[in-house]
């Protein structure tokens, strides 16, 4: 009987039953392991950024990449312009000849610009406004990656007026006697 177990361990149909059936199990911890994650990681967003999380197309691993991003100071971000250069969504022209065309900012945190993409994808697929405005862009000839680009731009402007931006205190000088 020891030797036929034995010998079933070393067929290789069983060893590979042995290796998909320890894959199965890690794949099921590590998938309990992330909803974990995502159940702690929404309400922590929603309360530091409760604006940000309402918007279409945005979940909570989008904020928190997000706000990754901006930092623990946002008031750095002067603008939606800085904003969307930190995210690599910035247009940077990239015309020759007599096409004038513009294509994205390849710096910039491409972590925030993934999420920026996230959003994107969702809201062409889920968003009427978005589609409305990809048929229209469709119609006028531009390719689905200009629109994308376009869209990141917009998105990322959207997103940086729903930041939770801190107002900076006024500096007072120390009172002399």
């Amino acid at each position: 009987m020891i030797e036929s177990r034995t010998y079933r361990r070393n067929d290789p149909a069983c060893a590979v039953k042995i290796a998909l059936r320890r894959l199965a199990r890690r794949y099921q911890a590590l998938d309990e392991e992330i909803k974990e994650a995502d159940r702690e990681i929404g309400p922590l967003v929603t309360q530091a950024a409760p604006r940000l999380i309402a918007l279409p197309g945005v979940g909570p691993e989008t904020v928190g990449q997000l706000l990754t991003s901006a930092g623990d100071n946002p008031d750095r971000l002067r603008s939606e312009a800085a904003f969307a250069h930190l995210c690599g969504a910035a247009p940077v022209p990239a015309s020759s000849g007599r096409t004038n065309r513009h294509r994205l900012n390849r710096g910039g945190d491409r972590a925030a610009n993934n999420a920026l993409h996230t959003i994107v994808l969702v809201r062409m697929k889920y968003d009427q406004r978005t589609q409305d405005y990809v048929a229209r862009r469709t119609a006028e000839g531009m390719v689905k990656k200009d629109i994308v680009r376009c869209l990141k731009r917009f998105v990322a402007r959207e997103i940086y007026r729903h930041l939770p931006h801190i107002t900076p205190s006024p500096k007072t000088l120390p009172q002399t006697a």
